[in-house]
């Protein structure tokens, strides 16, 4: 069957499963991947292109050993460590990022859980930011019980990011100081109190393709409709600090495989767009349609301005 059928066949309905052999899809034609990742796109999806920043708003001394992060306190970088911001903070770059035309805003913690006195904190900043801003709100606050779940939801938050980050036989690679089950249960349970979940993902750990095909099947079933792609930008002071930096076209063969199998979603460009040539434009070619924008360490290069342009220029809607 050809890939021109498959992707037909997508658009009215079927949906690839774990038992189709997908091997094809890593040494087909790029071009041809990518062309029809886009066909998929803009028959489901339509043209419309999501925007939204993050603010960190506790940064480093996490007690997580993810290898590929920054504010690990197991690992030695120069990431600059900070309380949890103060609230007018948080609402004045909400607000700005609102006037420039950006869909939705999160804040997002460092740390396993939020500490109890920034958890209040929080949900005194997101009342304020639901009662006087119509920006979209999200949170990435690790893992929480099913209550603060349910109290973000009260307060206007609408969806919260976890990334299960990559396959399930490949996470002990990178993390053992929790768990991939830790990480569904954590969204199952943000699920069931009526939040939407943005999950997904870092490619270029040392994952093989077929660990990325798993992290996207895993999220289908999840029904995940948001999914931010990172690619590993290493960070000296990290264990992945010398690991090779990805290929552009690796990236996008990622992006647009990730597009066959989760055909309806969201899929965002996240960290290491500047991996790529211009900011990234390409990859809203082969499946992407969402990006997290603004000026973020690992999206260097990447603004709301510029990318309100690129879009715009592309005859995206934003």
């Amino acid at each position: 069957m050809t890939i021109e059928k498959i992707a037909e066949e997508i658009i009215e309905g079927r949906r690839l499963s774990r038992e189709d052999d997908l091997s094809f899809l890593l040494n087909l034609d790029l071009t041809k991947l990518c062309e029809n990742a886009d066909r998929i796109r803009a028959k489901l999806c339509g043209d419309h292109v999501d925007l939204c920043t993050i603010i960190s708003g506790r940064s480093g001394k996490c007690g997580e050993n993810c290898k590929f992060c920054a504010q690990s306190a197991h690992n030695h970088t120069d990431c600059k460590a900070h309380d949890f911001l103060d609230e007018s903070i948080i609402f004045n770059e909400a607000k700005t990022n609102q006037e420039e035309g950006v869909h939705r805003f999160s804040i997002v913690d460092s740390g396993h859980s939020p500490l109890k006195e920034d958890f209040e904190k929080i949900i005194s900043v997101f009342r304020k930011m639901n009662d006087e801003l119509k920006i979209e709100l999200c949170a990435s606050l690790g893992f929480m019980t099913s209550e603060e779940f349910r109290r973000l939801k009260e307060v206007g938050v609408k969806r919260v990011h976890c990334n299960i980050e990559t396959s399930r036989s490949f996470f002990p690679n990178i993390c053992t100081t929790h768990t991939f089950d830790d990480k569904i249960a954590n969204i199952k349970r943000a699920q069931n109190e009526g939040l939407i979940v943005c999950s997904g993902g870092i490619i270029g750990m040392g994952e093989s393709f077929l660990d990325r095909i798993d992290m996207a099947f895993t999220l289908a079933e999840l029904g995940i409709t948001s999914i931010p792609i990172n690619s590993l930008m290493p960070i000296k002071g990290t264990p992945f600090e010398n690991l090779p930096r990805l290929s552009e076209e690796e990236i996008l063969r990622t992006i647009a495989i990730f597009r066959f199998i989760n055909p309806t979603a969201q899929i965002r460009l996240a960290g290491g767009r500047a991996l790529m040539s211009d900011n990234g434009k390409k990859a809203f070619f082969c499946g992407a349609n969402a990006s997290i924008t603004g000026n973020m360490l690992t999206t260097s290069g990447s603004t709301i301005k510029s990318d309100l342009e690129m879009l715009k220029g592309m005859k995206l809607k934003v």
